[in-house]
């Protein structure tokens, strides 16, 4: 470790890698293997030209969070025109996570194919031995497709006179009175539900879950992946319907899950969200914003979470129920110089609640 290395969190600032450049991994998420932290996150160019993606899933290593080391491009971009990962396809919010079992690293993100906007709406998996990479790319797919909800109603299941009237309608990602009648999750049914923002989240027990935003942005769901953790199981439920959540992110903590999300706003910041539940499948319940606190680099407070968007939550190796709300403040003008906010979630009053600090460490917890 350099003299100069860091000991301290210092948010919505410069955080440079072992090579003194700014780590390079929007939207990711850490996976904790064999005594080290690997940070996974979507590599941006100059411009905006860096909001498709040009080279691919960066990856660095750490012992202590603190400090990074790059070890390169985990997943690249395919110089195939063809290719699902084409050069200037979509490829957003990469999670990784081990399987014991089959003794992979897989990598989930949400995919948008090359000139198609935001309209296949796939999930996405890679494969790797090694957690740096380098991933196989399998395949993108619809998640859940020929599988009703765990938590479905019969009203949400229409006749197909109703899906024959928005068969070929074209829907917003916000909030809209369109989206709020339409029967989104029934038209999806036979091919699957999309997946745009997303996060995975391994248990206690070994069961691991993916966790999106579905039904056009407007729908949350949970979806149970199978033993390889390769594709999800058919289990699953809706949360929050009709709420628009996205950029969701979760954590085990004190025997219950928590959620942070968003609101549907684009590129554009909006107050942060968080909910409860003694399982995972609900009932969920709403909390309202955690954030406090005002970033004084931008005056930003709760009201537009400092800048920033929820992206992962991070639970610390060995220090019991201490998890670190992971925000990325978007600058899509310029892409690669979009920051990065980690602030300590306390959790208090059966609240979480994430408190500005413009220095902190893990003494915190």
């Amino acid at each position: 470790m350099s003299e100069s290395a860091r000991t301290q969190f210092i948010p919505d600032r410069n955080w440079p890698d072992d090579k003194e450049v700014h780590i390079n991994a929007h939207g990711g998420g850490i996976l904790f293997h064999n005594g080290s932290y690997y940070w996974f996150g979507e590599h941006k160019i100059e411009g905006k030209a860096g909001n498709l993606a040009h080279v691919g899933v960066h990856v660095y290593s750490s012992k202590d969070l603190y400090n990074w080391k790059d070890e390169g491009i985990a997943l690249k971009v395919s110089d195939d025109p063809t290719s699902d990962i084409a050069k200037e396809s979509v490829i957003e919010r990469p999670k990784v996570i081990y399987n014991p079992k089959t003794k992979k690293f897989v990598m989930w993100f949400h995919l948008e194919l090359k000139g198609k906007g935001y309209d296949a709406a796939r999930a996405a998996v890679a494969i790797s031995d090694k957690p740096t990479g380098p991933y196989e790319y399998l395949r993108s797919f619809r998640l859940n497709a020929g599988h009703w909800p765990l938590n479905v109603t019969e009203a949400d299941k229409v006749n197909q006179e109703e899906l024959d009237k928005i068969k070929s309608k074209k829907f917003g990602g916000s909030p809209s009175s369109e989206t709020m009648q339409a029967p989104i999750l029934a038209r999806d049914f036979q091919n699957g539900q999309m997946s745009r923002d997303m996060t995975l989240f391994v248990d206690e027990d070994g069961k691991a879950y993916h966790i999106c935003a579905s039904e056009e942005n407007s729908t949350l769901h949970i979806s149970e992946l199978s033993e390889d953790f390769l594709s999800s199981s058919g289990k699953y439920v809706r949360i929050f319907p009709r709420r628009w959540n996205e950029a969701p992110a979760i954590c085990k903590a004190h025997g219950k899950y928590w959620l942070i999300s968003s609101d549907c706003t684009g590129w554009a910041p909006n107050a942060a969200r968080s909910a409860v539940a003694e399982s995972i499948w609900g009932p969920w319940k709403e909390l309202g914003n955690p954030c406090e606190g005002i970033n004084p680099h931008n005056k930003l407070g709760p009201e537009l979470t400092y800048g920033g968007q929820s992206t992962y939550i991070l639970p610390v190796n060995g220090k019991k129920n201490a998890c670190i709300a992971i925000f990325d403040i978007w600058r899509p003008e310029d892409a690669i110089t979009g920051g990065y906010v980690w602030l300590p979630i306390s959790f208090e009053d059966d609240k979480i609640k994430i408190k500005w600090q413009d220095k902190w460490d893990l003494s915190v917890f």
